[in-house]
């Protein structure tokens, strides 16, 4: 028995540890065929990055989000890493049955440990076990994250955690017993159940099943080895370890994830001067070589837990993205195609082969027609990503967010959209109606500039206009950026006024652009039309430079630089706010941005605006996609709620951090929905649920896309008349205008003002 079980330990050993070194030098080869990128970009503040790394792994920062899952996860994880010796002490037992590790062997704590450890493991994944059993996709189909995983490869995985897992303690018990434990010892305070069963066996017996056990738990170990191995796209068991330098390269070292701005277009790691791109310049993604190598390291790491998938507002609605199975396609292709681009394997631009026939001759067949599917493109043209999961996205981050190994997922759609649109002019139709009107008029709606003063002369005062009322910003407190639907679609425009209405009451000076301002490019951007944002991103920084009084010194002037602290601008658009804070930098562009209901939260809590007239009835909040998971701005809104007298606040279920899309994020405003529920209705249908009197929100896409499906629900009559869905300060102003005491102005004060987007 000793024997057998140590030649077929040790053959395990040497053949796992050697195909296991093979295939991180494979993945490692694997990864280099990504594009290189920015310089620094993904190592910057390396201690950062490495605190960041163990504060995700030991606090298990997004998985315990999901609550028993969590805890659960963290003692595999964690027992998976921390009871390795226990193969050394099992090798040891192999040839001595009774050996134990030298030094800590026989210490209580480190014995203890391994007790712990080895049942908490074994409990944790006894737990994740019957979780998956619970969430099998069965009736559920959709439903279940799981849906479109690879069971087999969980099943296997999951079983070598229990295997050995229930070795480690039966080997624990029988090192007690043939060490003579005489009664309870806490060194073996789990498993002195079993150290008391193996005492009445003989010593021939207590060994032989120390060599059977020790035999086991080695061969469980190193067969998982050598098939994962040979099987270098198993996610489910790669990400133990991928996930380190995954979420080490991650976009932001703080931790923060992918999120908020989209990252500049690159090409061969280089920012594309789009005034004058290279004539060879890559523009998006065609090729999955095309990605950046932390793209390819972000689709070996997927480890399909569908925590993504459970969130996507596309695929809750029976939209065919899963970003799960997006990234899980993008991952087999990858691997697939690999032989074939280590060969030298490639398309130029012509799409002439880059390598020779001698080069590609050892290429296997199947990656060789691999190499030859469109990345983007129908079922019928074999395509990896068919289009209609391109461009369900709503880019809303629910995905990100939720990624307990930080995949970017946005990133990598917006990517392949880029060109798909700037190359191939292949997207849906009526986004091109936008585009044109942007082009054209700077707005989506293709209205003359003029029309954005159209507001002002329906409110009972003056708003200053830079250039016409005021020479520039700096004799204002406030620039607020109307955007395109505040000063043009006729529901947002309610909002607008009510803001507008609220600053004069409190006494804040602020001014606006007219018909200076242009789009931001925030849905030109996100529909993958770079080159668009571009333009009009780099007008309106260069439009704002100027009103805030900078200028670049040209005919001999000297340059004047304006300090960030005092450029000072508050979007009522989420949208507007979050290109403006974190994208427009890219573009020269450093401002001071706010979100108007943060604005307000603190003119409510200096007192300039004192809400007393009660607004009856019961309340639900709606978290625009932009303003929560992308700026983290959950608190406000529902403070300037509370503060409204009369108003019954309650959430729904989905909300913050879990928030779910009204579907108009990632250029979907302009899109129609053809495939499945539409994602505004789904959304309207769990406020409904609530029976409330008001959604609130605040965005005016939001407002716009609740506003359709709540009219269409009374007209069904599902909905109530009465419901209303009005912006965050539309309630306020109704609440600060007593009706018998109309509000004054305010005198102004000194007081510390809301904390911008960094």
């Amino acid at each position: 028995m000793q024997l057998a079980a140590i030649i077929v330990s040790l053959v395990l050993i040497v053949v796992g540890v050697a195909l296991f070194g093979r295939a991180i030098a494979q993945i490692y080869r694997f990864v280099r065929l990504g594009q290189p990128v920015p310089a620094g970009s993904r190592t910057d503040d390396p201690k950062q990055r490495t605190l960041t790394v163990v504060k995700e792994f030991l606090g298990h920062t997004r998985m315990n989000r999901w609550g028993v899952v969590g805890v659960a996860h963290w003692f595999v994880a964690v027992g998976f890493f921390s009871l390795l010796l226990t193969i050394v002490n099992a090798i040891g037992q192999l040839f001595q049955a009774d050996w134990i590790l030298p030094v800590i062997g026989d210490w209580a704590p480190y014995n203890v440990f391994v007790e712990f450890l080895g049942l908490m493991t074994t409990l944790g994944i006894l737990t994740l076990i019957v979780i998956r059993q619970l969430s099998r996709p069965g009736a559920a189909g959709r439903k279940s994250r799981f849906a479109g995983s690879n069971f087999g490869q969980a099943y296997f995985v999951e079983a070598v955690i229990l295997i050995v897992g229930v070795c480690i303690l039966t080997l624990h018990a029988l090192e007690g017993a043939q060490h003579h434990v005489d009664g309870y010892e806490a060194s073996f305070f789990a498993t002195y159940p079993l150290v008391a069963a193996f005492k009445g066996m003989s010593l021939g017996a207590l060994q032989n099943l120390t060599y059977l056990f020790a035999m086991i738990k080695i061969a469980t170990s190193f067969i998982w080895m050598i098939t994962v191995a040979l099987k270098t796209d198993m996610g489910v068991a790669w990400h133990r370890f991928l996930a380190f330098p995954n979420i080490w390269f991650k976009r932001e070292a703080d931790g923060d994830v992918a999120l908020g701005a989209l990252q500049s277009m690159v090409s061969g790691g280089e920012p594309i001067d789009f005034e004058d791109p290279d004539e060879d310049a890559q523009f998006g993604v065609s090729q999955v070589e095309h990605f950046s190598w932390k793209g390819i390291l972000d689709f070996s790491t997927c480890t399909e837990c569908g925590r993504c998938q459970s969130q996507c507002p596309a695929w809750n609605t029976g939209k065919p993205l899963s970003p799960k199975l997006l990234i899980m396609a993008l991952r087999d292709h990858s691997h697939a195609k690999a032989p074939y681009l280590l060969a030298g394997g490639g398309k130029d631009e012509e799409g002439n082969e880059k390598a020779s026939a001698e080069q590609l001759a050892d290429v296997p067949a199947a990656a060789l027609a691999e190499a030859e599917r469109p990345l983007v493109g129908t079922l019928e043209e074999n395509g990896v990503i068919d289009p209609d999961v391109l461009w369900s996205c709503t880019t809303c981050g629910a995905c990100v967010e939720q990624c307990p190994v930080d995949i970017e997922h946005i990133d990598h759609i917006v990517d392949m959209r880029r060109y798909q649109v700037m190359i191939e002019s292949s997207f849906p139709s009526e986004a091109g109606t936008m585009l044109k009107n942007l082009e054209k008029k700077g707005n989506p709606w293709g209205l003359a500039k003029k029309q954005r003063l159209a507001w002002t002369k329906e409110v009972d005062f003056d708003v200053p206009v830079v250039g016409k009322d005021v020479e520039d910003l700096t004799e204002v407190d406030y620039l607020y950026w109307v955007g395109c639907a505040g000063a043009l679609e006729d529901r947002a425009k309610k909002t607008t006024k009510a803001f507008a209405e609220l600053l004069h009451m409190a006494g804040v000076n602020f001014a606006i652009m007219g018909g200076d301002e242009a789009c931001t490019g925030d849905s030109a951007r996100r529909l993958g039309n770079e080159f668009l944002f571009q333009q009009l991103g780099r007008q309106n920084v260069e439009m704002l430079n100027m009103a805030f009084g900078e200028s670049d010194g040209e005919d001999g002037e000297e340059a004047v630089k304006v300090e960030k602290s005092k450029k000072k601008i508050v979007a009522t658009c989420p949208h507007c706010f979050n290109t403006i804070a974190n994208e427009y930098p890219q573009l020269g562009g450093e401002y001071e941005v706010i979100h108007h209901t943060q604005l307000l939260q603190h003119l409510v809590d200096e007192g300039k605006l004192v809400p007393v007239t009660p607004v009856e009835g019961l309340i639900t909040y709606h978290d625009p996609c932009y303003l929560g998971r992308h700026n983290k701005v959950y608190t406000p809104p529902r403070e300037i709620i509370a503060k409204v007298p009369g108003l019954r606040n309650e959430e729904m279920h989905r909300h913050k951090e879990r928030g779910f899309c009204c579907g108009a994020g990632g250029a979907r405003m302009w899109m129609e929905e053809r495939i499945g529920k539409r994602v505004n209705n789904e959304r309207v249908d769990e406020a409904l649920s609530l029976n409330p009197d008001i959604i609130s929100t605040a965005c005016p896409f939001c407002l716009v896309m609740l506003t359709d499906s709540v009219n269409g629900k009374k007209n069904e009559g599902q909905a109530k008349e009465s419901t209303q869905v009005v912006d965050v300060a539309q309630l306020l102003l109704e609440s600060v205008k007593a009706p018998s005491d109309p509000a004054g102005e305010p005198e102004k004060a000194d007081e510390p003002e809301p904390e911008p987007v960094k």
